[in-house]
């Protein structure tokens, strides 16, 4: 027997893992996917892929399909300005075996960013899979490091300007994830 959404009874309906996320432009997605490959390919581990080099702003997780709609307007709530980022140094978190690129100095705008999304998916009634004060701004450039005590590369600073942010379904593949935009939000609007 179906249910009114088209689901049988007992059935759990379709979910959809998201979060929302920062996407680099071009030159930096390429400059960071090179450093990538270089550091995966002395360290061991598997490098990020160009087109899924992003920044996370908050993770939601599992959603069910026919919520998005709800999130998504949960987030068209959200406000922020346009800012720019500079990636200007790399680390390997040893408990998670990651290599990434990070900020020595991160606009205050992109904290009150990822602290607002995390606000308005709680308050829309979506479980946030992190805590709002564990906001760590990096982005992962790979990840299973087989060598931790691999010296880092010279980080040339990389340049990243943000007009706007964006919700993201993961689907896992034996690649790693492949992302697809579900809606896009101005900043400064």
């Amino acid at each position: 027997m179906r249910s009114e959404g088209g689901q049988q009874h007992g059935e759990e309906p379709e979910q959809a893992r998201v979060f929302f996320s920062l996407w680099p432009a071009p030159e930096a997605a390429k400059r960071l996917s090179a450093v990538a490959d270089s550091f995966a390919a002395a360290a061991g581990g598997r490098a990020t892929r160009r087109e899924s080099i992003h920044l996370t702003l908050a993770f939601i997780g599992n959603v069910p399909v026919e919520r998005l709609p709800e999130l998504e307007g949960a987030a068209r709530e959200v406000r922020g300005e346009p800012f720019a980022l500079v990636l200007d140094r790399f680390a390997i978190w040893r408990h998670n075996r990651i290599f990434w690129a990070g900020s020595s100095i991160f606009p205050t705008v992109l904290t009150e960013l990822s602290t607002a999304l995390k606000a308005a998916s709680f308050a829309a009634g979506y479980a946030v899979a992190e805590a709002p004060g564990n906001f760590v701004p990096h982005v992962t450039l790979a990840r299973k490091v087989a060598v931790l005590d691999s010296v880092l590369p010279a980080c040339e600073p990389t340049p990243w300007i943000n007009r706007k942010f964006f919700l993201v379904r993961s689907t896992p593949t034996a690649d790693g994830s492949l992302y697809e935009n579900i809606a896009e939000f101005p900043l400064g609007a």
